[in-house]
């Protein structure tokens, strides 16, 4: 399983616009020493705060998971290609317990994110996100409760889901056992 180089595209796509990471933190809402870390994939942000990226620098999130290749009308990604995107991390620096790898990485311009989520029994954390778009979430393996709010719904093998992402959410893994899904989001 291969890494994405995440953080290059954002320093570029932040250079090209001329601007700091202090004026790009301030516009995201966390600290230039975040979005510097970001940049030098020392920590990847996770999907609720690649979407707020994306959207202060007017990309589809899908942009930061592509490989730069000619762009074909179809796409197959084998279980031994995916892109992980492992790292991912709180704006406070705390392990989040999710895991995603990238199910999509050369297709461009797509209207979805498909990503492979495996969630750990670290995700216990009080922690929502919320981004723009709409997310559907399909329990692969293991059970999960998914937080909406404040209403909480179970989930096990087999379920699916599908919200608007503006809605703070976040999911725990039940009995701390490890959770797979497959999760697709829109912009």
């Amino acid at each position: 399983m291969n890494s994405l180089d995440i953080g290059s595209k954002i320093k570029k796509l932040r250079q090209s616009k001329k601007l700091t990471l202090q004026a790009v933190a301030k516009e995201i809402g966390f600290s230039p020493a975040l979005i510097s870390q970001i940049e030098n994939n020392n920590v990847s942000p996770p999907i609720a705060t690649l979407s707020r990226i994306a959207k202060f620098f007017d990309v589809k999130i899908g942009y930061f998971f592509t490989e730069d290749e000619e762009e074909c009308g179809f796409e197959i990604v084998h279980a031994n290609q995916r892109k992980s995107v492992s790292k991912v991390f709180t704006p406070l620096g705390a392990s989040t317990g999710y895991s995603y790898e990238s199910l999509s990485y050369r297709k461009q311009n797509k209207k979805m994110e498909p990503f492979f989520l495996t969630v750990t029994d670290k995700a216990n954390e009080e922690t929502a996100y919320s981004h723009s778009g709409e997310k559907f979430l399909f329990v692969t393996k293991g059970a999960v409760e998914l937080i909406l709010d404040d209403k909480s719904i179970p989930l096990s093998e087999g379920d699916s889901i599908y919200f608007d992402s503006s809605i703070k959410h976040r999911l725990r893994p039940k009995n701390g056992k490890e959770v797979n899904l497959l999760t697709i989001i829109t912009r």
